[in-house]
């Protein structure tokens, strides 16, 4: 996997002694920052290796963030060769089962919703990532998915209806809109960063309740598609 990342790994327990399944982790514009290793520490948690590329490479997010987002716009380049190194290293770890699911954050959501029609992926959960024009295109022989979206996001309005239409037949899908949710629901950094304020007029904002259900729901679904056969 690629320097620097992030790797949180479960506590053996009696009942989950290891291998654990495996999570690849995309960050969020911000980069492999606190509010995303907490996110990777939720899943070790609850029984799952979790990597985060730093697909910015060490690198400052005003640096890098237009690129990313060039290329996820192009659906191709490196980052998305990092991100499917990530899986096969994951994988390849004796600590992991060999099953390996991705989850990402806004625009690594938008990573997240790509990969998950790609090759390799177990399951793939969707945290208010932008749906493409070409997104039943993109999901032709997608991983089971789960997709949570904020009412009030004023960026993706529409999305979760977008994406439930454009699944395929036969797709598990647990896609979900969280009425009283903005954008960035699930993201801490919100609460303690000096431009709440600005944040909440942009329509971005961590909320609580919906965060503790899409956690429940995406577990809930990791559990079943990540743990089968183990």
């Amino acid at each position: 996997m690629s320097d620097p990342a992030y790797l949180a790994t479960p506590v053996p327990t009696a009942d989950r002694p290891g291998p654990w399944p495996g999570v690849v982790v995309v960050h969020d514009a911000f980069g492999l920052a606190d509010d995303m290793r907490e996110q990777a520490d939720w899943l070790a948690a609850a029984g799952y290796v979790a990597a985060i590329p730093d697909l910015y490479g060490g690198k400052g997010a005003i640096r890098c963030i237009k690129g990313a987002m060039a290329q996820l716009s192009a659906q191709r380049g490196p980052m998305f060769d990092q991100l499917d190194a990530a899986r096969k290293w994951l994988a390849a770890q004796p600590d992991c089962t060999g099953r390996v699911g991705v989850i990402g954050y806004c625009m690594g959501g938008g990573f997240a919703l790509l990969l998950a029609g790609r090759p390799g992926w177990s399951a793939a959960s969707v945290n208010y990532g932008q749906v493409p024009d070409n997104v039943a295109e993109v999901l032709a022989g997608s991983c089971p998915l789960v997709a949570s979206y904020g009412g009030k996001d004023r960026g993706l309005g529409g999305a979760a209806d977008k994406l439930r239409a454009a699944l395929p037949a036969g797709v598990d899908a647990d896609i979900k809109e969280y009425p009283e949710a903005r954008h960035a629901f699930l993201n801490r950094f919100a609460v303690a960063s000096p431009l709440v304020p600005v944040m909440k007029v942009a329509g971005v904002g961590y909320n609580h309740t919906a965060a503790a259900d899409a956690k429940k729901r995406i577990l809930t679904f990791f559990d079943r598609h990540l743990r089968q056969g183990v």
